[in-house]
C-alpha cells in the first residue's frame, strides 16, 4: 500500500518540477525583450514539457494499474466515445455504448439516405449520395431508427457536409470511451468494513488546465501536445507567443502547481496514516500473541480440582 502511494507521489514530484520549469519559461516569454523567434523557441519547450506531463499521467503504474489518469478517482465521470468523421460527415454519439462500432459506407450514390446495424460485427452501414450530397436530417433519422430496431437506445447526431466525390470514403471507428474511475480500497483490519479508500485524481495536462482546444483563447492555434506515448498531437498547449498570453499562462500554470501540490499533500497524509496503522496493527498483533501464549501456558492443577 505504501509502495503504491510512493510510486504515485514520486511521479507527481517530476510533474511538479516540470510545472515549475514551465512557469519560468512563461515568465521569460512575458517580457518584450524577447523577439517572436525567441518566443517560438520557448513555445517548443512548453509543448514538449506539457507532453511529458501527459506521459507521466498515462504511464505511471503500480502492478499494471494506472495511477494518475483518473482511473483511481471515483469522481471521474465516464467519458463518451469520440466523434467519428467519415466522408465529410461527423457522427456524434451521446454516450459510450457505441465504442468499437465502425461506420462504413454502403451504397455511395444511393437515391435516399438509409442505414443498417450489424450488432455481431459492430458495423453501422450508411447509404446516401456522397457524390451529390446527403441530407443530414434524413441520414440521422435512418441511423437512429436502425439503432432502435436493434434495441440500442443511444442516438447519433450527424453534422458536416458529404464529400463531393466518393473516392476514399471507407470507414471510421468510434474509440476513446472510458469507464468512470474507482477509488483504491485498502484493508486495514482483520474484519469486514475495516478499510480505507484512496482517491487519486487525473494528473494529466488537460485536467490540470494547461491544455485546451486549438484556437481557444490562451492556447496555441494548432494542436502541439501529444499524450506522451507517440508523436501524434491531440491537444493545444498554453500560448506564450505574446507578452499578454504568456502572462495569462503564468496564472494557469500556477493553478496547476497548486493542484499537484494538493494531490501530493493528500498522498503524503495517507502514507503517514498507513504507517501509523501498520504500527498499531503490529502492536495489537504482538499483544494478542502474548495473551494467547499466557493462556496456553496456564498450569491447570486438575488434581486439586
Amino acid at each position: 500500500m505504501i509502495s503504491l502511494i510512493q510510486t504515485a507521489e514520486g511521479a507527481l514530484n517530476e510533474t511538479h518540477d516540470i510545472l515549475q520549469r514551465m512557469r519560468e519559461l512563461a515568465t521569460q516569454a512575458s517580457n518584450d525583450t524577447n523577439t517572436t523567434e525567441d518566443r517560438g523557441e520557448i513555445q517548443k519547450e512548453i509543448n514538449s514539457l506539457t507532453s511529458e506531463i501527459n506521459r507521466i499521467g498515462n504511464t505511471t503504474e503500480f502492478n499494471t494499474q494506472s495511477l494518475l489518469n483518473g482511473e483511481k478517482d471515483s469522481n471521474t465521470a465516464a467519458v463518451a466515445a469520440d466523434q467519428v468523421d467519415l466522408g465529410g460527415l461527423t457522427f456524434d454519439t451521446t454516450g459510450g455504448a457505441l465504442e468499437g462500432y465502425t461506420f462504413e459506407t454502403g451504397t455511395i450514390d444511393a437515391t435516399a439516405e438509409a442505414a443498417s446495424v450489424d450488432t455481431t460485427n459492430k458495423v453501422i452501414t450508411i447509404d446516401g449520395d456522397f457524390d451529390g450530397g446527403i441530407t443530414n436530417g434524413d441520414l440521422e433519422t435512418a441511423i437512429n431508427d436502425a439503432l432502435a430496431g436493434e434495441g440500442i437506445s443511444q442516438t447519433v447526431t450527424v453534422g458536416g457536409t458529404a464529400v463531393d466525390t466518393a473516392t476514399g470514403v471507407s470507414s471510421d471507428e468510434i474509440s476513446g470511451g472510458a469507464d468512470a474511475g474507482v477509488g483504491l480500497k485498502f484493508q486495514i483490519g482483520a474484519n469486514e468494513n475495516q478499510s480505507m479508500t484512496l482517491e487519486i485524481s487525473d494528473m494529466r495536462a488537460n485536467n490540470l488546465g494547461i491544455t485546451g482546444t486549438a484556437g481557444d483563447a490562451g492556447f496555441t492555434a494548432d494542436d502541439t501536445v501529444t499524450d506522451g506515448t507517440n508523436a501524434s498531437t491531440k491537444e493545444a498547449a498554453l500560448d506564450v507567443s505574446t507578452a499578454d498570453s504568456a502572462a495569462a499562462a503564468i496564472t494557469k500554470i500556477q493553478t496547476a502547481i497548486e493542484t499537484v501540490s494538493s494531490e501530493r499533500s493528500k498522498l503524503g497524509a495517507n502514507q503517514n496514516r498507513l504507517e501509523h496503522t501498520i504500527n498499531n496493527l503490529g502492536t495489537s498483533s504482538e499483544n494478542l500473541t502474548a495473551a494467547e501464549s499466557r493462556i496456553r501456558d496456564v498450569d491447570y492443577d486438575l488434581a486439586a480440582a
